[in-house]
């Protein structure tokens, strides 16, 4: 099992969330966070000032799939979340060792 983490533009989230849908994942977990890479942020301009926007807002998504999903899982984020423009965001893959659904107590695959 891998856990995949995304950081994407917000706007992305619905059509990455369709497409990792279509391809059989069950879930996802969704956090707004704030960073920024080479964007390095902006100016903005505010009731006449100007000041920097170091951390632009973000999305990061979560989920667990087993070994033979992790490829198409990433791909259909790729194709999803890309606009092209910078800042479009990463994808991280993690080894997991173990799950465990704390409800029925299930373990490892049969709990994602």
């Amino acid at each position: 099992m891998k856990k995949i983490e995304a950081i994407i533009k917000p706007f992305k989230l619905d059509d990455v969330r369709e497409g990792l849908s279509s391809i059989g994942v069950s879930g996802i977990t969704m956090t707004e966070v704030r960073g920024f890479g080479r964007q390095k942020g902006h100016k903005e301009l505010y009731r006449g000032a100007e000041y920097n926007v170091d951390f632009l807002p973000k999305i990061k998504i979560e989920l667990v799939v087993p070994d033979d999903l992790v490829d198409r899982a990433v791909e259909t984020i790729l194709v999803h979340a890309k606009t092209g423009k910078i800042g479009d965001g990463k994808i991280f893959v993690f080894d997991v060792e173990q799950v465990v659904r704390i409800r029925t107590g299930e373990t490892d695959e049969d709990a994602i």
